[in-house]
């Protein structure tokens, strides 16, 4: 996972971490956070026993984060097999690119296997992809549709690759499945910016609309970009524009068919890698 330093985003990344425990029950399941900067703040955090205490709930394994390198090394030391990556990304972008390149750099054992997965949208064009996560996110649909709205998600976006193109197929498999509402995706990053997506709302004479986020936490992106001041809160952007506005603060990772997602990945990254990974059925 890139990672986040608010707590209330947590959620989202337990529920992921219990899923796949619960689906590979002879297998452990690490938390790692690619980014630098908020590994530090949850270790300043360890350091702090006020934290400690006002937080209680906090793992230990969130406190002491590691980096997704350093996990893979202290398994191998540890004399696991087989280690499955499962990155915790949307889209293929430039995150999960240098993944990619930092894991293929190491030298590892022969006898130690390893397979990455892909992310939940593996690449633009991917049809069977954008249905799989328009099926699994009915409940977004049939809440706007509910409300009289369409429904907008907020997606971190990428200047790296076709990040546009996904995400537009993406919306297309949501209004192919859910005609019965109006689903666009703007993006923080790249393109679609939120101004077009305004313009195209307006020109289509909506007036009322649900925002949720297109990400696996509800963090810094969701409590900032989405939801926060101007200039950069976007509900109140589209509230200035002229809309009514529902914010949803529920990441992705929170939704058990957003889950199901992942497990297939892993499950896959596995077979690919020739290690046995167990999973529990239903």
């Amino acid at each position: 996972m890139f990672g986040t330093s608010f707590e209330e985003a947590l959620p989202g990344l337990f529920n992921i971490r219990n899923r796949l425990a619960a689906a590979f029950p002879d297998a452990t399941v690490h938390y790692a956070f690619t980014s630098k900067i908020i590994r530090r703040i949850w270790q300043q955090r360890a350091e702090d026993p006020d934290y400690f205490r006002h937080h209680p709930g906090i793992p230990p394994e969130i406190l002491r984060i590691r980096d997704p390198l350093t996990v893979i090394d202290d398994l191998r030391k540890a004399g696991c097999g087989g280690i499955v990556v499962q990155p915790i990304y949307m889209i293929p972008g430039a995150e999960y690119s240098l993944l990619l390149a930092e894991i293929k750099a190491l030298e590892l054992p022969i006898s130690l296997l390893l397979g990455v997965g892909k992310p939940v949208l593996r690449e633009k064009g991917n049809a069977e992809d954008f249905l799989t996560l328009a099926r699994a996110l009915a409940g977004d649909a049939n809440y706007a549709e509910s409300q009289g709205a369409a429904l907008i998600y907020m997606g971190h976006g990428s200047r790296h690759g076709s990040s546009e193109e996904i995400y537009q197929g993406f919306a297309a498999a949501m209004n192919r499945l859910h005609p019965g509402v109006l689903t666009v995706v703007a993006t923080v990053e790249g393109e679609p910016a939120l101004d077009r997506i305004i313009n195209q709302l307006q020109d289509q004479g909506i007036s009322k609309v649900v925002l949720k986020p297109l990400m696996v936490a509800a963090g810094s992106h969701i409590r900032l970009d989405m939801v926060g001041p101007r200039p950069r809160g976007w509900k109140i952007r589209l509230e200035e524009a002229g809309f009514s506005v529902a914010a949803v603060l529920e990441g992705l990772g929170e939704q058990d068919g957003f889950t199901e997602i992942l497990i297939r990945r892993a499950a896959d990254a596995a077979a690919c890698a020739g290690i046995e990974l167990h999973e529990q059925k239903d």
